[in-house]
């Protein structure tokens, strides 16, 4: 499809769900008082998530990109400013928080299968870090394993079931490990739960039982490990959350902290989520690969 085509399915299943929010009487409105905002939330949450999708991680260039290339989509854009945009965008927070919950339920995914991963989320250059004010008391030093180098920052700890939808992701300072995330992250799954070498603990596996948890993970030394074949069947099965976590750094900017404070953090990252988890769904739709997000838009 072209990026129109893109657009419109995308507008139409976020503006359905919050269509269906209106007309329920169970779901708190979004706004309790005040005139409403000249562009609709909808098409402030299609911009968001259609912006990600091309790469354009902040504010100011999505404001200028769909004002200036497509000023007929969003007719809106043409009276507000780029910050009363912004803001209007970090407010809807616990909108997209909401909505990425109920497009959980609409896309087929085997909630029994699922894998944890975590991926390094920088907010400044490591030189610059004792300098650096942003989040000052909540980012800590850490250690990503994928560059060998240690970091300023956070860590996003995600959980990804087959075939890629991710339902579970919360951020933590990056000296904090993956296993003490853990319980959060699968606090509604079931069924197999793997991760990697780093995630081997027999007592969290113990714990996790009880609760339906199948929690599975290689030997955490190579060089000793007494099941090497069964290791290297865990990790071929776990490939796919490395693919998503990948298009989490590479198509979304992960790694790219653009925001100054943990409001516009969190909404941006769910911005990130929500904009996935939409391209997982349509790509199920068209019969593509879930994750062959590159295949949605035909050049």
């Amino acid at each position: 499809m072209d990026l129109e085509s893109f657009t419109i399915a995308m507008y139409c299943r976020i503006d359905a769900v919050l269509a269906e929010w209106r007309t329920n009487p169970d779901w708190q409105r979004i706004r309790q008082r005040g005139p409403a905002p000249t562009l609709a939330d909808s098409e402030v949450l299609t911009m968001e998530v259609v912006g990600e999708y091309l790469g354009l991680d902040r504010d100011t260039a999505l404001f200028a990109y769909f004002r200036l290339e497509h000023p007929d989509w969003f007719p809106g854009l043409r009276h507000v400013h780029r910050t009363t945009f912004a803001r209007h965008a970090a407010n809807l927070w616990s909108v997209k928080a909401k909505l990425w919950q109920c497009l959980l339920d609409q896309i087929p995914h085997d909630p029994a299968l699922s894998f944890v991963d975590s991926v390094p989320v920088p907010v400044c250059r490591f030189g610059r870090a004792y300098r650096c004010s942003r989040f000052r008391g909540e980012a800590r030093f850490g250690y990503d394993h994928g560059s060998k180098a240690t970091i300023y920052g956070f860590r996003a700890h995600l959980r990804a079931c087959w075939p890629g939808v991710i339902p579970a992701l919360t951020l933590a300072s990056a000296n904090i490990h993956d296993l003490t995330l853990v319980p959060e992250l699968v606090n509604d799954a079931r069924g197999q739960v793997l991760g990697d070498r780093n995630y081997w603990d027999p007592k969290l596996t113990a714990e996790l039982a009880p609760a339906g948890i199948q929690f599975l993970a290689p030997f955490k030394r190579r060089e000793t490990d007494p099941d090497p074949v069964g290791s290297r069947i865990l990790t071929r099965c776990r490939w796919r959350i490395e693919t998503v976590a990948s298009q989490l750094v590479e198509r979304y900017h992960l790694k790219r902290i653009w925001a100054r404070d943990t409001w516009h953090l969190t909404s941006r990252i769910l911005r990130k989520v929500l904009s996935h988890t939409l391209c997982v769904g349509l790509c199920l739709e068209l019969g593509l690969d879930p994750l062959h997000f590159d295949a949605l838009l035909t050049p």
